[in-house]
Formats: structure tokens, C-alpha cells, sequence
């Protein structure tokens, strides 16, 4: 059976399995150490930015506004990182998806070559989309705040969408062109998404959303494997 069946579990596990292996160690360090620059950079740059938007400056209050600027450049920092780790981990994680196809799919013929621009013209197409997406509902996201249900939905629902996406293209980008990738990827709109909404899950717990894009990397090569490659297959 393949994720579409309900074995979306058993594949995390494999992915989980797989963490020791050399090269995927290798990365995963990388990917750790980049995604705490990642979270202390956001951070510092929103507390900055918040505070050039303070309008007071009258004593205990300019220290009441700093507090708050404070707070809110942790959540919205929180809620950025995602998809920011995703488009930043993105450039090292070919190594991670090589060695699933080693381990489980030696079968497969080599990943075709992706040319440097058309790496970077994908990476920095998702972190436009993503980044002004989610900046733009940073107000919808702060009003829903005090509506846990609807805040969750909404979270989830955006982010497992981009995250899935750019998981999925990236693993497929290895093996097809980008336009038979990104068809494929609409065919199978609705697993992707739930595979999406699952890593963005997993990146919003602390210490474990360090691991996640190389587990992400990990899951969504099985993932692409075992989806149906053109369009008369079911």
C-alpha cells in the first residue's frame, strides 16, 4: 500500500528510522544549526521592526510598548518560522533524499540535475509566496489568537498547503522537469496537503522543529514514490 492508503504513519516512522545514517547526520546538523540562526534572526528583526513602529515615548509606557514589541516579535517569529526554515533548509537537503533512494528505492535510475538557477528560482518564488502570505494574515492570525479552533484551522490550513508544496517540489524536482512536477503535485493536491499540514504540526513543537526539514526531506521522498507518476494510473 502506498501513503494514500493510510500507511502516512508508517512512513514517518521509516523517515524517523533513517536519522542515523551518516549522510542524513551530516545534513541534519546543518539543518539544526541553520534554523536556530534562522529563529534568532527572525526574532531580532521583528523586535526591530516593531520597535521602529512604538508612537510613545512617555516613561513606564515606552517600557510597557517595548514589553509588547518584545512578545509579539516571538509569535510572529514563531509563526514565520516555518515556512522560513523551509525556504532557507531547502539548498541541503539533496544529500538527505539521496540516501532514502539508496536505502529504499536503489531501483530508480540516478535524480536528474538541476541547474543552480532553477534551484534558486523555485526557492525564492516559495519564500516570496510564503513569507508575504503569511505576513499579510499576521492580523487575522493575531484577531483568532483568542479563538483557538479557528486560529488552529487557519495556521494549518495555509502552511500545510505551502509547506507541502515545496516539500513535494523539491523531491520531485529531482526526478522530472518542473511543469511535469507541479502537474503531478495538483493531481495529488489532497495528500500532498495532508502531508503538508503533518510537517507544519511538527515544526510548531519546540526542539523538534530543529529535525524537521530533514524528517520532511525523509518523508515526502516516500511520499512521492508512491504516488501514481502519469495521469492514466490511479
Amino acid at each position: 500500500m502506498g501513503i494514500g492508503d493510510g500507511t502516512m504513519i508508517a512512513a514517518l516512522a521509516k523517515s524517523l528510522g533513517q536519522l542515523s545514517d551518516p549522510p542524513v547526520l551530516r545534513v541534519l546538523w546543518k539543518s539544526v544549526a541553520l534554523a536556530l540562526l534562522v529563529m534568532i534572526l527572525l526574532v531580532v528583526f521583528l523586535w526591530i521592526l516593531l520597535g521602529w513602529l512604538q508612537i510613545f515615548d512617555w516613561g513606564w509606557l515606552d517600557t510597557a510598548v517595548d514589553f509588547v514589541a518584545g512578545i509579539g516579535a516571538v509569535i510572529a517569529a514563531w509563526l514565520l518560522f516555518p515556512v522560513t526554515v523551509t525556504a532557507i533548509v531547502g539548498f541541503f537537503l539533496e544529500d538527505v533524499a539521496e540516501a532514502v533512494d539508496r536505502r529504499h528505492y536503489p531501483h530508480l535510475p540516478p535524480a536528474r540535475q538541476q541547474s543552480i538557477g532553477e534551484a534558486v528560482r523555485s526557492t525564492l518564488a516559495f519564500a516570496a509566496m510564503a513569507l508575504g502570505l503569511n505576513l499579510l494574515l499576521l492580523p487575522v492570525y493575531a484577531l483568532l489568537f483568542f479563538f483557538p479552533p479557528a486560529y488552529l484551522l487557519l495556521f494549518y490550513s495555509v502552511n500545510g498547503y505551502l509547506i507541502g508544496r515545496e516539500y513535494f517540489e523539491i523531491v520531485a524536482f529531482r526526478r522530472m522537469p518542473p511543469a511535469q512536477a507541479k502537474a503531478l503535485r495538483k493531481r495529488h493536491l489532497g495528500r500532498i496537503f495532508a502531508a503538508g499540514a503533518l510537517i507544519a504540526f511538527l515544526l510548531t513543537i519546540p526542539l523538534l522543529n530543529l529535525l524537521v526539514p530533514v524528517i520532511a526531506t525523509l518523508f515526502m521522498v516516500h511520499l512521492f514514490n508512491s504516488l501514481p507518476q502519469t495521469p492514466d494510473e490511479t
